[in-house]
């Protein structure tokens, strides 16, 4: 599939900066920036895998603890309905609530509409559903990009939002030249400062709702777009830093309903960046496979990395 530059996408009327690639794409898909993930992009994946080692990439889906974003706690019951066998139930389960996916039809760009223009009746059919990301997986090349030297609580915010060029500089520090199709992951170092925090930091920093992340500029779009990755995640609630510069704009916006680019949130990469730093590469299969959810609005990550 040959995709125009950044720039030459048209701009939504009177949305400023704003650029859409809904003429690139079918008009009824429902796959955007996956589409990118073709059988090359995927054997560029495995051609990495060289130690057999598996790396997991998600939280406990219990986790964060406690929840962010004003949801209820998971309710886990166990319960036996008979002698010989136990089954279990799950209540106020928020599939973004933890490691998760974004899917198109969590954010909207204002009256212009969802993913390719779509303005429909969601509880009429599954269009821009999570279930169809279920049926192709989020399978390819993974790229690490760390950079959590950055987070530095005294130096809020300037320093706790990456720019399109800290982005380009960190793949170049890394060696790394992003493809078409690679799934790029961003380690902010939040993950790693809430894990280790006692639960009273833990839920202050759930409701102040600050932490670093990727600038929500059209700059940023721009590079992940004219990367060609497929998807975008983050081990921050957001991808985006929290607040941003006003002056940048939202970078959900940007991606889900503009350019048709999932992302990833509180995704675990603190174990993924001590291997890749120990084998010096930071090249890696990225294994998701989406929850066969029709409709869903997010799923949980379900995610690995194989080395």
């Amino acid at each position: 599939m040959i995709t125009p530059n950044y720039r030459e996408l048209p701009l939504i009327d009177a949305a400023g900066d704003y650029r859409h690639a809904w003429d690139v794409f079918p008009p009824d898909d429902n796959l955007g920036c996956l589409r990118h993930l073709t059988p090359e992009a995927r054997g560029r994946g495995l051609a990495t895998v060289t130690e057999n080692t598996v790396v997991a990439l998600s939280l406990p889906v219990t986790e964060p603890d406690p929840p962010i974003f004003g949801r209820k706690e998971l309710e886990h019951t166990i319960f036996a309905p008979n002698r010989n066998t136990v089954d279990d139930r799950l209540d106020s389960f928020f599939p973004q609530a933890s490691t998760q996916w974004d899917g198109f039809r969590h954010v909207r760009a204002r009256e212009f509409g969802f993913f390719t223009g779509y303005t429909g009746d969601f509880a009429a059919n599954d269009r821009l559903g999570i279930n169809h990301w279920a049926t192709t997986g989020i399978i390819g090349r993974g790229i690490l990009l760390d950079v959590s030297d950055r987070f530095h609580a005294s130096h809020y915010p300037d320093e706790w939002i990456i720019d399109a060029e800290a982005l380009a500089l960190a793949a170049e520090k890394a060696g790394v030249q992003v493809a078409r199709g690679d799934v790029l992951c961003v380690r902010t170092g939040w993950m790693k400062r809430y894990q280790e925090s006692d639960r009273e930091t833990r839920a202050r920093l759930a409701s102040e709702r600050s932490w670093p992340g990727l600038a929500g500029s059209s700059a940023v779009a721009e590079l992940l777009w004219d990367w060609g990755v497929c998807a975008v995640a983050a081990d921050n609630p957001a991808v985006e830093a929290g607040p941003g510069r006003t002056r940048d704009g939202s970078l959900h916006r940007r991606l889900l309903p503009l350019l048709g680019m999932p992302m990833g949130e509180l995704f675990a990469f603190d174990r993924l960046a001590q291997a890749c730093a120990e084998l010096n590469r930071w090249e890696f299969l990225f294994v998701s496979v989406p929850l066969n959810l029709p409709g869903g609005v997010g799923s949980p990550g379900n995610a690995v990395a194989v080395l």
